[in-house]
């Protein structure tokens, strides 16, 4: 495959996969235990999930890392198997995608709060995301994937990391905001424009935003990042936003729901679409049709 960076430099809309939670979940992992751990426990539903996220379409999977960093680990007492949990993330991906996918190497939020708001430090926080970026890369992940970030601060903390122990990666950082009568921000009062800048400053490759949504106030989120910034803009919805049904969590937004918006992203200029909290290959697959349609 062609570096991810030239193929969106030709202008390639490339698609992602969804939800990794819910799936793992149906496959056995009880609420409290940390989902990292199943590249370990349950290799096999890690390369399961993989493998039907690629047989719908997606042309980018993501590892089973998203709280791998030593800082989230050592809440379970696995910081000493930071190393192992992220090769293994990496590893069993790959056995699924072989070379028919890139591997995303997911880089979520530690989970703690940087001083003066919380009880950590800015150094500790970056070491532990090299620790973390470093497994990842050297286990031969095709990008790194900065995540679900509302902490300025710690997202590029998180993209320095990346830098500093893997120059050669391509990085994509995205973040999570709510909408406000003052505009779009995340919960520590990040804006997009903020955002934008920051990030790009930091040495992210592809820039956007994931979760905390559904797809039409992600489309507008779209249009903000087109705004502030030229790198290539990341979007994974959520499908809608949970409600309860019947004493369970679902999310309202059907794969034809999404599908029917991707004209939207693509008109907002949009060059990777995914999912995200809700979604499942179905919805992907959904998303491949719709995709493929805007290209004939």
């Amino acid at each position: 495959m062609e570096e991810i960076r030239i193929r969106l430099r030709h202008g390639d809309v490339l698609l992602g996969d969804g939800a990794w939670g819910t799936m793992l979940m149906q496959r056995g992992l009880r609420a409290g235990e940390p989902p990292d751990m199943a590249c370990i426990s349950q290799p096999g539903a890690i390369e399961e999930i993989a493998a039907l996220y690629l047989e719908s379409g997606a042309e980018i999977v993501t590892t089973n890392s998203f709280g791998a960093s030593p800082l989230k680990l050592q809440m379970f007492g696995l910081a000493g198997r930071t190393e192992e949990i992220n090769r293994k993330s990496v590893e069993a991906a790959r056995r699924a995608v072989g070379t028919r996918a890139y591997v995303s190497a997911s880089v979520g939020p530690t989970g703690r709060l940087l001083k003066p708001y919380g009880d950590v430090e800015a150094g500790e926080v970056q070491a532990g995301f090299e620790r973390q970026v470093r497994a990842l890369a050297e286990a031969g992940a095709d990008l790194i994937c900065v995540e679900t970030m509302t902490d300025l601060a710690e997202a590029v903390l998180a993209v320095r990391a990346a830098r500093a122990v893997a120059p050669a990666a391509p990085v994509m950082a995205t973040m999570t905001f709510d909408a406000t009568p003052r505009g779009f921000h995340t919960v520590m009062g990040v804006t997009v424009e903020q955002a934008a800048a920051g990030l790009e400053e930091a040495g992210a490759d592809i820039l956007g935003s994931n979760c905390g949504n559904g797809i039409e106030t992600m489309i507008e989120i779209a249009r903000e990042f087109r705004r502030r910034s030229r790198l290539p803009v990341a979007i994974r919805s959520n499908a809608g936003l949970p409600v309860l049904r019947e004493g369970v969590l679902a999310y309202p937004e059907s794969p034809g729901f999404m599908a029917e918006r991707v004209p939207q992203l693509l008109a907002a200029g949009v060059q990777i679409i995914g999912g995200c909290c809700g979604t499942t290959p179905a919805h992907i697959a959904a998303l491949r049709k719709t995709i493929d349609s805007s290209r004939q």
